[in-house]
């Protein structure tokens, strides 16, 4: 089992890794929280596949416990879905010492995250990821929220959980594309701050590292230890914690503008670190030899679907981010593997670039 301590006041907490940890989850659970009434937010496919494992651990703990099924997919991150939940909630007799279990992938912990945070004006919450993205990144920190038209995340709260059960088996059952897409959150922790995990995912066969679930937990551990430095350090994003969005700029621009539907979010981060990468090389903050490898470090992990839109789209779209201030669009860029920075003056010009570049990239035409 590796613990991973997130030190956040007043009330620290710590990612569990460890495979078979669901089967266990009742038992952890009974030292961490008091509660005995918890409402499980999962989605049917997780529901069928996990469900009965994980409702069978809290009885034996002496849980009472109940499934709330969500909708699943990006394009129910809604503000409808969480008000959906928070209806059933009230019809099944949550009180305020209930406990939510997000039991899903980063959208299940972004929704179930959000509504523990606003129900009843705050019960607590436990993160239980069964997705590659969210173990690595999405269940860590506390960032929740839905989406608008106008973009990703608009709506939402910093609202830490009790626990994270991170279980690396549940990941045997994904497919092939969700788990190549949750890999991509792990090679921008290598690139953010851990050069030994971005070297080892750029050598990995990512069919390979599936079946290597020793290594896989490692990969899943640092990339879980990078971001709780980062947020243990500044919990609501007003420095460091930006250093997170390593590809999410352009990324979260590719989501919207394709409303969700053509692209899983780490795809669309892959290319936002593609981007990324160009933006510093053209501006001279990243050297040619590692923009290469970045790049060549994203294409060996698989196909990805085709960047299909308007440069001139995305530029706006980056202007309605959450990540803009003061009308400026801000862009955390690499400066070598294991380092980046926040950078607000990249021109335009370059923006366009780097976008037309991913619209006519070679290699990974077609859809993943």
């Amino acid at each position: 089992m590796t613990r991973v301590p997130i030190k956040i006041s007043p009330r620290p907490y710590e990612a569990v890794i460890e495979s078979g940890i669901l089967q266990r989850a009742g038992s952890y659970l009974r030292g961490v929280i008091e509660a005995k009434k918890l409402f499980v937010v999962t989605p049917a496919p997780v529901r069928r596949r996990w469900g009965k494992e994980l409702m069978a651990s809290l009885s034996e703990a002496g849980f009472a416990a109940k499934i709330v099924e969500m909708p699943d997919g990006e394009r129910h991150k809604r503000l409808a879905t969480v008000e959906q939940l928070g209806e059933r909630l009230v019809t099944l007799g949550a009180e305020r010492s209930a406990v939510l279990l997000a039991f899903g992938g980063g959208v299940t912990g972004d929704v179930a995250g959000f509504l523990a945070s606003i129900y009843l004006r705050g019960v607590d919450v436990v993160q239980i990821p069964t997705t590659v993205q969210a173990q690595v990144d999405a269940a860590i920190g506390g960032k929740t929220g839905v989406n608008l038209r106008a973009g990703k995340n608009l709506l939402g709260t910093f609202y830490q959980p009790r626990a994270v059960l991170i279980d690396p088996a549940v990941l045997g059952t994904l497919p092939e594309r969700e788990f190549r897409a949750g890999l991509y959150e792990s090679l921008k922790a290598g690139i953010i701050g851990k050069p030994p995990l971005f070297e080892r995912l750029e050598n990995a066969d990512p069919k390979s590292l599936r079946g290597d679930l020793e290594l896989l937990e490692w990969v899943i551990a640092e990339s879980v230890r990078l971001k709780a430095e980062v947020v243990s350090a500044d919990e609501r994003e007003g420095g460091l914690r930006r250093i997170l969005n390593l590809g999410h700029t352009i990324g979260h621009a590719l989501e919207a503008e394709t409303r969700y539907r053509h692209f899983l979010h780490g795809e669309a981060v892959a290319w936002g670190m593609i981007a990324a990468a160009d933006i510093a090389a053209a501006m001279g903050l990243l050297d040619g030899a590692s923009a290469s490898r970045i790049t060549n470090a994203v294409v060996a992990a698989g196909r990805l679907p085709k960047v299909q839109v308007r440069s001139r789209d995305i530029l706006r779209r980056l202007q309605a981010d959450k990540k803009t201030r003061d009308g400026v669009v801000h862009f955390v860029l690499p400066r070598a593997i294991g380092k980046v920075e926040i950078v607000n003056n990249v021109p335009e010009k370059i923006v366009l670039q780097a976008v037309e570049k991913l619209r006519r990239f070679p290699g990974l035409a077609g859809s993943a």
